[in-house]
């Protein structure tokens, strides 16, 4: 089990492990003033939950795919102390609907297309665009976001032009941080936030840096985190 500050993470059920990639998005997605959030592929629930200790009257729906995946998130979620805002759901991405429309929706989605697949099915599923394609991303948001909310990942660097491409004229790049695992290395993620709206927009870019030479985590990097780890 994961323990941060507030609230602790069962993953041994999830394909995909809690990691530095989940918890930088749960940090940096601007959710404070959302109401209605969406969590499009939660595995653990990780992300769920930290939007919604992030926004004290925020709605959280919390969509898996795998079975096991959303069992475990549910059981996370039923112990924290958020459980009666946060919906957990087993659904396809590619075909979820709901009434509500959201503010805000985060997503941690596949990070590969490569042909040759990991043998572990649920892995695959979690880690691969086989299920998963970044335009289903796109259209999702497009379908399900209010009018000038937003749509937050986080990608591979290389593949931050692909995102951005498949959404130039459905959502405007509003936001842009490079992540850099250690000073001086090239960036290794990116997270992006994109906007529901008609009008262009000029988006902010900065870059966040995990580590410094010596291997200490950088003051930006606990600033952004220390609501979270119980080592910050």
């Amino acid at each position: 089990m994961f323990r941060f500050k507030h609230f602790s993470i069962e993953d041994s059920l999830s394909a995909m492990k809690i990691g530095t990639d989940g918890v930088l998005l749960g940090a940096w997605a601007d959710v404070a003033q959302s109401r209605h959030i969406l969590d499009a592929g939660t595995g653990t629930g990780l992300i769920a939950l930290m939007a919604a200790q992030r926004s004290a009257q925020a709605r959280v729906v919390a969509v898996d795919i795998v079975e096991a995946a959303t069992e475990e998130a549910r059981s996370n979620v039923a112990m924290s102390q958020w459980r009666e805002r946060i919906e957990v759901v087993q659904h396809d991405l590619r075909t979820f609907d709901c009434d509500t429309k959201f503010d805000h929706i985060v997503s941690n989605p596949p990070f590969f297309s490569e042909p040759q697949l990991p043998s572990d099915l649920a892995r695959s599923v979690a880690r691969h665009t086989t299920t998963l394609e970044y335009d289903d991303i796109v259209s999702l948001a497009e379908c399900l976001l209010t009018e000038g909310g937003k749509l937050s990942v986080i990608l591979p660097f290389d593949c931050g032009a692909r995102m951005r491409s498949v959404a130039f004229g459905r959502l405007w790049l509003s936001r842009q941080t490079d992540v850099i695992t250690t000073e001086g290395d090239k960036p290794r993620r990116v997270l992006m936030e994109f906007t529901l709206q008609e009008q262009p927009m000029m988006p902010r870019c900065n870059e966040l840096t995990i580590r410094d030479t010596r291997g200490e985590y950088t003051q930006k990097y606990r600033h952004l985190t220390e609501e979270f780890y119980l080592m910050f």
